[in-house]
């Protein structure tokens, strides 16, 4: 649906993209993430048309950007960092605007103009003016003029900033509820956007492409190996032995504790193993007592500072 190849882009004598390429399938939500400046809301803008790059190719469902920009206009519904908004008007008259411009026929314009005000939750303002809105309510109506005629394509550039926590949660499952039918690029800063709403990640600093991937996989390339944490109850010495010598285990340490005669183990494994069944069937079969098993990973978070701080991901 996005295809994105060699795509670098200078202002002046500075190079804000940096030979980025990328693809994006239908019904696949995926996550711009980086810091400020990073260069991830210019992408958007040479994705939109809104500008040219300097080098490179970005095709929207078989359409050149470049050379077919128009077409590709009326197959992307943008929603930018700050809602482009007309303060004086009411919000019902903005949204018949939108319409008239995104080409929704003008029998349907209002009944389409109800429906992107029911999913975004923004019927109850209608004929209210746009600049007495609270910013939620305004970055909500952005939104609505983003999904207005039902374009294939969706680049939200932060879009829940502003909204709170009631209705970033609704936000985000807008997102997911419309990716089945819909390719979504979703730009942000904040980690659990991504984590909660996004398929794939892109992580961009300074203007270059440093990982892409799943949020898991990301993890498992970054971590190395799996952790798995024990708290068992039984001789520690025995309990260490067994753990050393389960199948795909690399290493074992003891940890911390708050439970009387329980003792705590963080087992490394291979990555891709997985041994819990192996080890809660020896502990069991020995007769000890298993209090406590769970794995522990990276978090995005964890990936992101790792992958910001030019830690080498193997």
């Amino acid at each position: 649906m996005i295809e994105v190849r060699g795509l670098t882009k200078y202002y002046g004598n500075v190079r804000a993209v940096d030979d980025i390429s990328f693809t994006v399938e239908k019904g696949e939500i995926l996550g711009f993430l980086g810091p400020n400046a990073a260069g991830k809301t210019t992408i958007m803008r040479i994705i939109t048309g809104y500008m040219p790059a300097s080098t490179g190719s970005v095709r929207v469902a078989g359409f050149d950007v470049f050379s077919n920009d128009l077409e590709v206009k009326k197959r992307i519904g943008y929603l930018p960092e700050n809602p482009p908004l007309y303060m004086d008007m009411q919000v019902i008259e903005f949204l018949r605007f939108a319409a008239a411009i995104k080409g929704v026929n003008r029998k349907s314009i209002e009944s389409e103009v109800k429906r992107v005000a029911d999913k975004l939750s923004v019927s109850t303002v209608l004929f209210k003016s746009i600049s007495t809105l609270s910013k939620g309510y305004k970055q909500r109506v952005g939104f609505a003029q983003a999904i207005l005629n039902d374009p294939p394509v969706l680049l939200l550039d932060e879009p829940t900033i502003g909204l709170d926590p009631k209705q970033i949660i609704e936000v985000r499952e807008l997102i997911k509820s419309i990716s089945h039918d819909h390719t979504v690029i979703l730009s942000t800063h904040i980690l659990p956007e991504v984590r909660m709403t996004c398929n794939r990640v892109i992580i961009i600093n300074e203007g270059k492409l440093v990982a892409v991937d799943t949020p898991e996989n990301l993890t498992a390339r970054l971590k190395g190996s799996e952790s798995i944490h024990l708290e068992v109850e039984g001789p520690v010495d025995d309990i260490m032995n067994m753990l050393k010598q389960t199948p795909n285990v690399t290493a074992v340490s003891v940890a911390p504790t708050k439970k009387a005669n329980v003792s705590g183990y963080i087992v490394e494994t291979d990555v891709g193993s997985d041994v819990r069944k192996d080890l809660s069937h020896s502990i069991v079969t020995k007769g000890w007592g298993l209090l406590e098993m769970k794995t522990e990973s990276l978090s995005l978070e964890d990936i992101f500072l790792k992958l910001m701080t030019k830690e080498e991901v193997n």
